[in-house]
């Protein structure tokens, strides 16, 4: 399958992940959209939950691999730049669907830790530990153990206070008032 076929299957799959939810998109439905046999799907893919999981780890773009800027406020600035607000607000509705699915099917919760949640954590994880090797966080403190908490925290406590996804400017500004101090930076 060439990278663009690829491209344009997961994009389907996203697509029939938000008209129809994860419940019942269908193996089926995926072959009939994209115009191929389930055979050739089942080939590249094990089932539904490495399928949507795989969708989503293509249409999500990278947000802290590679980021270096030589400081810890500087690195997150770079992670808020890389944010677009409709698609911050898509992707919240899109990722809460699917995580409401993930408490129901333990395979999905487990191709969605495989192929985004860890792969995250370890960039996030490089992130903290170049302000560690910089000197710009002590490497005792505790606040580290928990900025992903934190940060995933703030983006689904904002849809629930707020009755709308969060957005680059909220982001930065909790990041700035939050994190930051809570990491003595």
């Amino acid at each position: 399958m060439t990278p663009t076929r690829e491209a344009e299957l997961y994009t389907t799959v996203l697509d029939l992940v938000r008209e129809v939810g994860y419940d019942s998109l269908t193996m089926d439905a995926v072959a009939a959209r994209t115009r191929c046999s389930k055979a050739t799907l089942y080939r590249q893919w094990t089932g539904k939950p490495q399928l949507v999981a795989e969708a989503l780890r293509h249409e999500k773009p990278a947000t802290l691999a590679g980021i270096d800027t030589g400081s810890l406020r500087g690195d997150f600035a770079a992670v808020v730049a890389q944010m677009n607000e409709l698609r911050m607000e898509q992707d919240t509705a899109l990722m809460r669907g699917v995580l409401q699915a993930a408490h129901a099917h333990p395979d999905l919760l487990a191709a969605l830790r495989e192929l985004l949640v860890i792969p995250e954590l370890s960039s996030l994880d490089a992130l903290l530990g170049q302000a560690v090797e910089r000197g710009e966080v002590p490497a005792d403190t505790a606040a580290l153990s928990y900025v992903s908490y934190a940060l995933l925290g703030s983006v689904i406590a904002h849809q629930l206070l707020e009755d709308k996804a969060a957005d680059p400017a909220f982001v930065g500004n909790y990041i700035d008032a939050v994190v930051l101090p809570s990491l003595g930076v």
